[in-house]
This record gives structure tokens, sequence and C-alpha cells, in this order.
């Protein structure tokens, strides 16, 4: 199989690059990515002399770019995108070009070169938010209702990917996941952001009073999946991916954060203003990805948040160059 990989300097690119190395090593990936600040090929040093493995610099909006990543491969795994939703709120146009003209693009070039695979990687977010004392979860049939500029943005790649399935009957599939975590996400990140604060002395910060609910997916889980995806998946369907964390707040998180690094709460967490149209609960039900192709995931939240803090404690040379240079950017995020 040979693969496009669009984003793979990037958090779950990168992760889904070495895992599928690691269990597919006959196979050929391309690594198309722009650079962008939240790329950073120090994410794959171990594998940039695999024999296996290409990388590409490129925009995924480049025509020409495109078509000279997608001219070596059969599948398309399409991570690329801006992804922080904060950022989505100081500057929504790059997310309109990124997300939706960016993936209109490679959805031409994938249908010219009459791909095998077009798996498209998008988020729980597109649904919107669930009222903090309901039970329900989003699942394949939730209707969209994305409350920021970057979930909007997902939104209509989404509904893109699918349209050029029915109209063109190019080969697409969708998965919408939870809320990842793991090693190499770059710290502006919940999780990342707030573990590598504590280890710089500084405090990690929680957006109002912390009671917004998030799902967690361990990344290698997310991974897993969509190799499962990729294997056995159905064209033209979509598969929701969830993590083992269940009804569990931003509040919550942060103090396992703390107590797994030997701090208080108090002590180390700084309540800050809330975010505009901050989405309250996210839950997954991924019964149907589990039903239909056998997947489910394996990380608890527990064990595997300890884990990558120890990442973290012990890779500071990887994240602490990329907090320097964006220290801009936090002090006018973060700063009042």
């Amino acid at each position: 199989m040979k693969l496009l990989v669009t984003g793979g300097a990037g958090f779950i690119g990168s992760n889904f690059i070495h895992f599928w190395l690691k269990n597919h090593p006959s196979d050929d990936i391309v690594n198309l990515d722009k650079l962008t600040y939240a790329g950073n090929l120090e994410s794959l040093r171990d594998v940039e002399t695999n024999p296996h493995y290409k990388f590409l610099q490129g925009d995924i909006t480049d025509i020409d770019a495109v078509n000279v990543a997608i001219h070596q491969a059969n599948v398309v795994v399409h991570f690329a995108a801006e992804s922080h939703v904060d950022r989505s709120i100081l500057g929504p146009g790059v997310f309109v070009t990124t997300n939706v003209i960016g993936t209109q693009v490679l959805l031409d070039a994938a249908l010219e070169h009459e791909v095998e695979r077009f798996i498209h990687i998008s988020t729980d977010e597109v649904f919107g938010d669930l009222p903090f004392d309901s039970q329900e979860k989003f699942n394949e049939t939730s209707p969209y209702s994305p409350s920021s500029p970057y979930a909007a943005s997902k939104a209509g790649s989404d509904h893109l990917a699918r349209a050029y399935h029915r109209t063109f009957n190019l080969p697409v599939i969708v998965t919408n996941c939870s809320n990842n975590y793991g090693p190499y996400q770059f710290p502006e990140k919940f999780i990342s952001l707030a573990i590598t604060n504590i280890i710089e002395g500084k405090k990690a910060p929680l957006y109002g009073a912390g009671k917004n609910i998030r799902d967690w997916l361990y990344v290698e889980d997310h991974c897993r999946a969509i190799e499962t995806v990729l294997s056995k998946g159905e064209v033209g369907e979509t598969y929701c991916v969830g993590g083992l964390t269940n009804a569990i707040s931003n509040k919550k998180v942060l103090a396992k954060v703390a107590t797994s690094m030997g701090k208080t709460f108090e002590a180390t967490v700084e309540l800050v203003k809330d975010r505009p149209g901050h989405d309250r609960r996210y839950a997954v039900d991924w019964s149907k990805i589990n039903r239909e192709l056998g997947w489910k995931p394996l990380h608890d939240f527990d064990t595997w948040l300890q884990k990558t803090i120890e990442w973290y404690k012990a890779n500071e040379p990887w994240w602490k160059p990329l907090k320097e240079r964006e220290q801009e950017y936090f002090k006018e995020q973060y700063e009042n």
C-alpha cells in the first residue's frame, strides 16, 4: 500500500506515521505538510531515513504540490487542518482556507488520480455540544451544529467529502473523533499546555469554572481506529471514534494532572476568562465502529495521562522551543 498522509508533521499525523511504519513496515508513506507553527519534523526524526518514508513540504491548497504528492499514493489519509479553537476565534479566515478549500483541492486530486480510499479525519466538534445533565452521546446520525469557526470549517470539509462520494463516487470514509491526547501534541492544547506549564513552574489556565466536559481518546487508539477503517470500513460510511473516559470535566482533568505531578490543584491552576461560545459537553458513542468493524479503545485515561506526563517530562527539548516561539500568542490568549 502507498499512503499519502496530509499533515503528517502534526500531532495525530506524526503519531499515525510512527504507528503505520511500525505495524506495516513494507508500506510506503508520503507525508505532505506545510510546516505551519504546529508542524514539527522533530516529531519524525527517527523515521526520516526510513526508505519507505518520504517528506514533501507543501500546502494542501496548492494544486501542483497536491498532485505531485498524490501521484505517489493509492490511499489518502487526510489529517491536515488548522485545529485550535482559540486560534480560530482570533482569525477564522485561515481555517476556512485550509480546512475547506484545502480539502476540496485534495478531493479533486484524489478523483483525478483514482485513489482507492480517501480517509477524511474529522472531529466530534462538528456536532456542537450537549447539555451538562444529558445522557445523550454524539453518533453518526447526530445533526451538525458547530459552535466555533474551527468546528464550522471542519463541518464544511465533512460535507464536501461526502458530496464527492455521492456525486463522483469517490471512495471516501469519514471519521469523527473525540479529543486526542498523547505525545507530540503541540503545547497549546489543553492537556499538553497544562503539563508543560507546570513543568516550567507556571500555572495551567482553566477556562471559566472548568465545568466543560470532554471525551478523551489516547492518540494510539485513534491510529488503531484509522487502521481498522482503512482495512475494513465501508466506502461512503462515517465512523465515530471515542475514548474510555466518562463525563470528566476540565477541572477534574487538571486536578489529575496536578496530582500526578506532585502538585496541588490550587497551586497549579489559574482560572481565566471563558472562551466565547465554549462547548459544554462532548460524549461519543463508538458502538458502530465496535459493532461493525471490531474496534474499541484500549487505553484508559488515568494510566495514559500519566504516561503522557512522563513523555513531556522526558522530552523538554521537543516542546520548549515551540512554546518559546509562540510567546506572543500565549500572552495574547491568557494574559488577562
